[in-house]
């Protein structure tokens, strides 16, 4: 069995945007409550997985060589790129782009910001991670430090749902879940710890 939580990265200077793969900013709080969940998983991690984005590779990686173990920056566990939208919020997306922002709302499967990736591509690299971490990672315990899109989408492919349901996920910042992983299938353990 392969036990993987997954930590949501903190909140980050600048409020609420589609930030996608533009760099954050970690706020304090957003720092010491990531490190609250890592407080609690410290000295049970085999290794640590993490998005290359700072807002979670900073913390993932300073954890692991407090710990002496692995920390592998792994691109496929990336938030969604939003191309155009990237790191504008949602009025500004709704000002430069009429309409978009609310089909993406209603349809996120049927669409895709101008420039950026689609959710099916988000899905398909994902599971091209997993498939490849489930298979050579059995017996471990790992942390993976993401995204709420990312995240999300593991989540969602776990419980067998579609990609719309994505969006009825809560996936707030450094939020904690816990994945049990076999050939057989994955379990949701707990969400949002």
């Amino acid at each position: 069995m392969l036990t993987l939580d997954l930590l949501r990265h903190g909140a980050l200077q600048g409020g609420v945007k589609y930030r996608g793969q533009t760099e954050g900013i970690l706020t304090q709080d957003g720092y010491n409550s990531m490190d609250a969940v890592w407080q609690q998983l410290a000295g049970h991690i085999d290794c640590i997985v993490t998005s290359p984005l700072s807002r979670c590779a900073n913390p993932a990686t300073a954890w692991a060589k407090q710990q002496d173990i692995p920390c592998i920056i792994e691109p496929r566990v990336a938030e969604m790129h939003y191309g155009a939208w990237e790191d504008k919020t949602a009025a500004e997306i709704g000002r430069e782009f009429p309409g978009m922002i609310e089909q993406w709302r209603r349809d996120p499967t049927g669409m895709r910001p101008p420039g950026g990736e689609s959710p099916e591509e988000l899905r398909l690299r994902l599971h091209s991670w997993l498939t490849e971490t489930i298979a050579t990672c059995q017996g471990q315990h790992l942390l993976l430090v993401s995204h709420s899109g990312s995240l999300r989408m593991l989540i969602s492919m776990a419980l067998g749902a579609p990609i719309a349901a994505t969006r009825q996920l809560s996936m707030p910042y450094s939020c904690w879940s816990r994945l049990q992983c076999n050939h057989q299938g994955i379990t949701l353990e707990f969400h949002c710890r």
